[in-house]
């Protein structure tokens, strides 16, 4: 079974406008409220890739109460931990032509307790489980929280994935993550150098994996991807074709679609071009990508390996 984390979960308050006046009244042309989360996203699309998952996190407060039965009329089992005090955060996400400027609220503070009760959750894990620990800690907990929950899990056959940043990814990297998943811009600020090349690219995704992750996807927005797989092959991908209308949850998206590759024939190659296509579906869709949006950009992807020569 997956099993995702989000330990700062939202509501996000996404606005399409026209255009965006600073200091003026705005006027939206259309609204949508989207529960959100970056373990929350990798759950919904592997939903939508028809693999189950069981998301995992905290919730606080009505708009926690709101979280929970939005995920649940989704489709998405969820066991999400109650808070005593606080509320859920709801982000703001404006969207005004190609222009999308976001504004983040901060999460609850969540005890000692209740992250105990997540680590008696998460000691459920064994063999055969994958545990996707996706997006950024409330400022309540340490920023090596990560780095423990692998280190709690560490020998019991549980494939863990870390999508983070900074200290909390580098902390959990002496625990071989089954998978990271950084960004260019995010690359090179844990390897204190620029990456504008393959070959400087694939050097910082070398320097990572001996630092202990086991593979290293990195998505590249229009650039595609490349994926340092634990053989040591690299897997590069060059975008699809498509107009960009949206880039939330496109590298959970990825993610996702790279699990349910993996599971599906324990390929590395299969694995990349499945998740690439996911990513890049989302970032064409107005939301999270369908299969069938992924199926698509797929065939796509794979007639352009057809033709290279």
């Amino acid at each position: 079974m997956i099993y995702t984390v989000t330990m700062n979960p939202a509501l996000d308050y996404v606005l399409r406008l026209d255009a965006l006046a600073p200091g003026q009244t705005n006027r939206a042309v259309q609204t949508d409220i989207q529960y959100g989360g970056k373990g929350i996203n990798v759950s919904n699309v592997l939903k939508n890739l028809g693999v189950p998952s069981v998301a995992l996190g905290f919730r606080a407060g009505f708009t926690g109460e709101e979280l929970a039965r939005g995920l649940e009329q989704m489709g998405l089992k969820s066991d999400l931990i109650p808070l005593p005090a606080g509320r859920t955060r709801i982000n703001v996400k404006l969207k005004a032509g190609s222009a999308e400027t976001e504004i983040n609220a901060p999460g609850p503070v969540i005890p000692p307790d209740a992250l105990s009760a997540l680590l008696e959750k998460l000691d459920r894990l064994g063999p055969g489980d994958y545990l996707v620990l996706a997006g950024s800690l409330p400022a309540s907990l340490p920023q090596d929280t990560y780095g423990k929950i692998l280190a709690r899990l560490a020998g019991r056959g549980v494939a863990c994935v870390v999508d983070a940043t900074g200290e909390s990814l580098l902390s959990a990297l002496p625990y071989r993550p089954f998978l990271i998943k950084p960004n260019r811009k995010e690359l090179e600020e844990l390897c204190g150098r620029e990456a504008g090349s393959d070959e400087l690219l694939e050097s910082c995704a070398r320097e990572l994996q001996d630092r202990g992750a086991r593979n290293v996807l990195v998505s590249l927005s229009g650039d595609g991807s490349m994926l340092l797989d634990e053989t040591g092959a690299v897997h590069r991908l060059y975008a699809p074709k498509g107009q960009v209308v949206n880039s939330v949850g496109a590298g959970d998206s990825m993610t996702a679609g790279f699990l349910a590759g993996w599971l599906a024939r324990r390929d590395y190659h299969d694995a990349h071009r499945l998740g690439a296509a996911a990513g890049a579906a989302t970032a064409f869709s107005l939301g999270l990508a369908s299969r069938a949006d992924i199926e698509q950009v797929l065939a796509q992807i794979e007639a352009m390996e057809r033709s290279y020569p």
